[in-house]
């Protein structure tokens, strides 16, 4: 197996996740990478996720584990509640980075994008605000536009031209698009794939942390589940599941005493969290979306990685964990091919199975959280932490 040693130019478009991974990954490698990100240069806004494992293990190779853990809240343990508000069971998800430190931890979205950021900068990369990707092709015969267009001293048919929004042009060796489940770029790729809807909207709330909640809390209901997640020794946010809804928005002044009425009927602790729900800095609503692009990931010099191409539903709390891990993989495996095709091929190849999976079986689990069977969902999440412990 060769080594690449082409021309390491690379646009990813989006500063989420999986594209400050990505360029934090490949800026180590070596690579001149620019961010084009649509939205503004704020810190992500928003209630907080949690960070699995298999996160963990991905950040810890960049060295920012600890970081994450300073920012956010390090637990190990996942309590299952049944209807009746008994103990239904209680997973322990593997220390995947030493004994010593936590299982998992929450974190609120800006501080997991500050910590991400700062290596992206600290590392030389650039972050553009307010542009993204127009278009896309394969063709470097472009005569006229040298005035805003990026040269480089590498062969034209090594690269792929990148035209964004503000008129500029880059011509690099690698585009990857990194703009979420509705990625512009996998269209820009000619990669298809529709996005799935199930019958859920998720509800969150930022809300102060109970003093029991130490670890993941999911509370089964006769309709619907909750549950709670810590972000800080202050916060948390609390998450509902609401079943059998038609897809719709709400007027924001609706949120709150709406999701207090969806709490109402769920016994004991979570008659605590639902009082906590007007003291919200926060409360959004959101479809229960899912996504798998079948097929080629990738299309020439351009590739698309996070939920651009595999989107699991949240009830695995897998998302983040896979967006991470396709960051280090792909850098990983763009270096140790000749060519950047090559890398992204191999890249695909090992990825495919892995966030297949995940896709699937959390489908399945939101099928029997709408169904009520919550019993027979328990031992599939259990699983999938199983599953996400092996190798990347």
């Amino acid at each position: 197996m060769g080594s690449y040693s082409g021309a390491r130019t690379a646009v990813v478009v989006g500063a989420g996740v999986a594209g400050l991974t990505a360029a934090t990954a490949l800026a180590r490698e070596g690579w001149r990478v620019e961010i084009a990100e649509i939205g503004p240069p704020e810190a992500a806004s928003g209630w907080g996720l949690c960070l699995t494992g298999p996160s963990l293990r991905a950040l810890d190779e960049l060295g920012l584990a600890d970081a994450c853990l300073a920012e956010g809240y390090g637990m190990s343990t996942i309590t299952h509640v049944d209807v009746d508000g008994e103990l239904a069971d209680e997973v322990r998800p593997p220390r995947l980075i030493g004994a010593r430190r936590p299982a998992m931890a929450g974190i609120a979205r800006p501080a997991l994008h500050r910590v991400l950021r700062r290596e992206a900068v600290a590392c030389g990369v650039t972050v553009r605000h307010g542009v993204t990707v127009a278009a896309v092709d394969d063709e470097h015969e472009h005569e006229g536009e040298g005035e805003h267009e990026a040269e480089d001293e590498h062969e034209a048919d090594e690269l792929i031209r990148v035209r964004l929004s503000d008129g500029t042009v880059r011509r690099v060796a690698l585009l990857v698009g990194a703009d979420g489940i509705r990625s512009a770029t996998r269209g820009l790729l000619g990669l298809e794939t529709t996005p799935a809807y199930h019958g859920q909207m998720v509800w969150r709330a930022l809300v102060p942390r109970p003093s029991w909640a130490t670890g993941i809390h999911q509370f089964a209901g006769k309709t619907d589940t909750a549950g709670v997640v810590p972000l800080s020794d202050e916060r948390a946010y609390v998450f509902l599941t609401e079943n059998g809804v038609e897809r719709n928005t709400l007027p924001d002044a609706e949120l709150a005493p709406r999701l207090r009425d969806l709490l109402e009927p769920f016994p004991g602790l979570v008659e605590e969290l639902r009082s906590l729900v007007p003291e919200s800095e926060a409360v959004v609503r959101r479809p229960v979306l899912t996504a798998f692009l079948e097929g080629a990931w990738h299309r020439g010099n351009g590739v698309v990685i996070g939920d651009a191409a595999h989107a699991p539903a949240p009830q695995t709390a897998s998302g983040a964990a896979l967006a991470i891990e396709d960051g280090l993989v792909l850098a990983r495996e763009i270096g140790w091919h000749e060519t950047v095709g090559a890398g992204l091929e191999a890249f695909a190849d090992r990825r495919t199975q892995r966030c297949g999976t995940l896709v699937e079986t959390s489908v399945t689990v939101a099928g029997l959280e709408r169904e009520q069977r919550h019993h027979e969902a328990y031992p599939l999440v259990a699983a999938c932490h199983r599953f996400m412990a092996e190798p990347a």
